[in-house]
């Protein structure tokens, strides 16, 4: 998963721990874990849901400063699946000297 710049502190501090994606299809899996520079994203859920079950709320916990901020970042492509994805960070593990 790809994360706006402002937004990428928050999801290493475990700040951000969901986001809305608009898509054609899902691109994520639950349970796997996908590259955010020096560390992973692991998906815990991808739920599909609907325009009005995107609430302030909702806006702030992704990372978002309202409804349209989110949506203005939200949208990929020609999608039209309104998807909600959970997830958490893992920091990359320290290689220890050989």
């Amino acid at each position: 998963m790809v994360f706006t710049k402002r937004l990428r502190e928050g999801v290493r501090r475990g700040e951000i721990t969901c986001s809305v994606r608009i898509w054609t299809r899902p691109h994520v899996k639950a349970g796997v874990r996908y590259r955010m520079e020096e560390g992973e994203i692991e998906v815990d859920s991808i739920t599909p849901i609907g325009f009005p079950d995107i609430t302030p709320e909702l806006a702030r916990e992704s990372g978002f400063l309202g409804v349209i901020d989110l949506l203005n970042v939200a949208k990929h492509g020609r999608g039209q699946n309104i998807y909600l994805v959970r997830f958490h960070y893992v920091r990359a593990r320290r290689k220890r000297p050989g």
